[in-house]
């Protein structure tokens, strides 16, 4: 396992490679599911995967979309991954509800389980999670905190309602 820290606007964000694909991308205070997730200890030893997030992150917090190919390697539930999937399909600049994705994934009706699947997100930012908003238009829960997703959307473009 390799694990890198990229220095960002939003604070430090650790970068997680299994040697297979980028599997992780956590800030310092990461809640996931509402716990704080116990990430790697930091090394300096970066592979291609690390790196590829890396240059994915400075595109994003230069205003771009990440044009980079990135390979993940993603560990979760059939259902998470499925979640997580949807996610990427989520235009920069563009939200969706917890709603809407319950509906492509074939789970009408079920928000609060796609909720639970976005909480669990393990690359934060690159497979855009934040871009997630509830139905009334409001912000709601993100791993690095409400404050971080309302930067995150204005980079994008968007403004939102904590």
């Amino acid at each position: 396992m390799r694990c890198v820290v990229y220095q960002s606007p939003v604070g430090p964000l650790r970068l997680v490679s299994d040697g297979a694909g980028l599997s992780g991308l956590y800030f310092e205070d990461h809640k996931a599911g509402g716990k704080t997730t116990k990430v790697p200890p930091v090394g300096d030893d970066q592979d291609a995967h690390t790196h590829a997030g890396q240059l994915a992150l400075m595109a994003y917090f230069a205003g771009q979309a990440p044009d980079t190919a990135i390979t993940y390697s993603l560990h979760g539930t059939a259902f998470q991954r499925k979640v997580w999937q949807a996610l990427q399909a989520i235009p920069w600049g563009g939200t969706t509800t917890y709603a809407a994705i319950a509906t492509a994934v074939g789970c009408e009706g079920g928000s609060r389980a796609v909720g639970g699947a976005v909480g669990r997100n393990p690359v934060s930012i690159l497979i855009p999670c934040h871009r997630v908003i509830g139905s009334s238009g409001r912000l709601t829960g993100f791993a690095g905190g409400l404050n971080r997703k309302q930067h995150l959307l204005a980079i994008e473009g968007q403004r939102a309602l904590l």
